[in-house]
């Protein structure tokens, strides 16, 4: 998966989709539309892929290291 939200103010609730989801991104009372690689300060993209693994050939512990972010707001969209 690419990114998930909850809108919600129960923590538990909130607490418990952010662990569980798999999904690159996972939101917080915000909106999905900040999965951008600017917004991330990784500067432009030309793709996303939402594969697992990117690699190919040789591969250390980096190579197979996957991210998860976790974006708490307070209701917040996107212009």
């Amino acid at each position: 998966q690419h990114s998930e939200a909850i809108i919600t103010e129960n923590y538990t609730t909130a607490e418990k989709f952010l662990n569980e989801v798999d999904a690159a991104c996972v939101y917080l009372n915000a909106s999905t539309q900040f999965t951008d690689g600017g917004e991330f300060g990784f500067g432009a993209e030309v793709g996303i892929s939402t594969n697992k693994l990117h690699a190919r050939g040789p591969m250390g512990v980096s190579e197979l290291t996957t991210y998860k972010y976790k974006i708490y707001g307070n209701g917040e969209t996107r212009a």
